[in-house]
């Protein structure tokens, strides 16, 4: 028996988020990336395998580098031939990108020590192709007041502002590492888009696109620099801007050897 990490990428556009949900004693019964893999490597394997992921994306999310972790309980697979031989049973809008052995006793989940997500802006008209996988803003930010408006999210901070309702988590303190925007030409057309990256040890539910669109909101209205300090400082939900659309995040790498923020026999301290 093994423990293999996988590297997942994924167009969440047509999923309902990353985890399998189950309706009664039916598996399954909503199309999820977790459930859609599951599938495969049961398929591949000849028996039921648990895929273990590092965290959970959103209905129209997407991914570059989720990780996820399963026991295989085949040896005769070298490790380099996974990726190729679960995609032989997956859809086209999930790829299996990477492979590689791990201990027995990791877990991609609890063993991460950060998340890094980027959201895709666009301030002008998109491209046909694009329109899954950028939010169009219909004006030209200004990326050196986002920035200074986004300097205040770092270190240990109570997220609760940007906690959508419903949200289950004990604690709404997360530490984040950074947060900033940076261009990016991106095909077809080579134009370039603006990117919003943060990164932090978890993330409550919609903290990502709240973040993003109070960001995207304080800018368009020219608001004082420390707008987003005082919306921070409140938090309250209510101080906080809109949620921006779904399609335009992506959950773009899971670190393993950064500092360990949280505790990771914490689940609370893992939600997203």
């Amino acid at each position: 028996m093994r423990n293999i990490l996988l590297t997942v990428s994924y167009d969440g556009t047509d999923f309902c988020g990353w985890q399998r949900q189950d309706c009664g004693e039916i598996k399954n019964s909503m199309r999820t990336v977790q459930g859609e893999i599951e599938i495969a490597l049961e398929k591949l394997h000849k028996t039921p395998v648990i895929l273990y992921g590092s965290g959970r994306t959103d209905s129209g999310v997407h991914a570059m580098g989720q990780a996820a972790n399963f026991i295989s309980p085949i040896d005769s697979i070298p490790v380099d031939r996974y990726p190729r031989a679960i995609n032989t049973f997956l859809p086209q809008d999930i790829r299996i990108v990477g492979a590689r052995e791990v201990p027995m006793d990791f877990n991609a989940r609890f063993n991460a020590t950060s998340r890094v997500y980027r959201y895709f802006i666009c301030p002008f008209d998109i491209q046909a192709s694009q329109t899954r996988y950028a939010w169009c803003v219909n004006y030209q930010p200004d990326i050196e007041r986002l920035n200074k408006y986004c300097a205040c999210l770092k270190g240990e901070l109570d997220c609760a502002s940007f906690a959508a309702s419903g949200d289950e988590s004990l604690s709404t303190m997360r530490y984040i590492e950074q947060a900033h925007f940076f261009t990016q030409k991106v095909f077809p057309d080579d134009k370039e888009m603006l990117v919003f990256e943060i990164e932090a040890n978890a993330f409550l539910w919609k903290m990502v696109r709240t973040i993003t669109g109070t960001l995207i909101q304080l800018d368009k209205a020219n608001a004082p620099l420390d707008s987003m300090e005082k919306i921070l400082n409140a938090k309250d939900r209510k101080s906080a801007g809109a949620t921006a659309p779904s399609h335009g995040l992506f959950l773009y790498k899971i670190i393993f050897d950064g500092i360990v923020r949280h505790d990771r026999n914490n689940p609370e301290n893992l939600k997203k």
